[in-house]
């Protein structure tokens, strides 16, 4: 067994209170853009974004329409999770482009790839291509948790939070987005009683099945 992964999944946890005091250094914040970079995604699209918000009076206007938890504005940084609302195919040829030049394969040779993606979405209804763009989003959430664990930064998702409203005071629809997810960073507060308690797991017996 990996100890090392081990140990940075039992040092996580939800942080609810932050040290409003403590900042990530620009050197470790630049390496969890890299690996927010780096998230793997179908197809390899990245249909993601992430919103840093870092102005203080966004913030705050913020915090109302996340039900006025802490770590909006006591967080380190704040991580807007987003997802594209529409895949076009202008958007797919985009990724053909990048995929052509970063591989050096002739642009004609993917041209089947870019058929089958393009055939793919246009089956899906609005909401459906919405609701597949968002998975693509909770992947990039358990990729950065574990980067954030290894670099001994706290990180807590967040769900609870007016969509809509968000996607407003962001104007993320309006540039083909939606907020699916918020991601807190920062250093846990020693008031937090949390960061003490141990992991409620169930056993291995219990939640893995292997069929021989």
């Amino acid at each position: 067994m990996n100890n090392a992964i081990i140990d940075d999944l039992n040092w996580r946890y939800a942080t609810k209170k932050y040290d409003s005091e403590k900042k990530i250094s620009s050197e470790d914040f630049e390496t969890i853009c890299e690996s927010l970079r780096l998230v793997p995604s179908s197809y390899g699209l990245q249909p993601v974004k992430y919103i840093v918000v870092n102005d203080k009076s966004m913030r705050e206007k913020l915090l109302p329409l996340a039900y006025n938890q802490p770590q909006i504005t006591d967080a380190s940084h704040l991580i807007v999770i987003c997802s594209y609302r529409n895949i076009s195919p202008k958007i797919v040829a985009e990724h053909l482009t990048l995929m052509s030049e970063v591989r050096s394969i002739a642009l004609e040779d993917l041209s089947k790839f870019g058929e089958n993606m393009n055939a793919s979405f246009a089956k899906l209804s609005a909401e459906e291509l919405c609701e597949w763009t968002a998975k693509q989003a909770y992947i990039s959430l358990g990729h950065i948790m574990h980067t954030c664990a290894n670099l001994r930064i706290d990180a807590t998702p967040m769900e609870g939070f007016d969509k809509a409203a968000f996607d407003e005071a962001l104007n993320l629809t309006s540039n083909n987005l939606q907020s699916v997810l918020l991601l807190a960073l920062g250093y846990r507060s020693p008031e937090d009683k949390l960061s003490s308690l141990p992991k409620v797991r169930k056993p291995l017996s219990e939640i893995i099945e292997i069929v021989k």
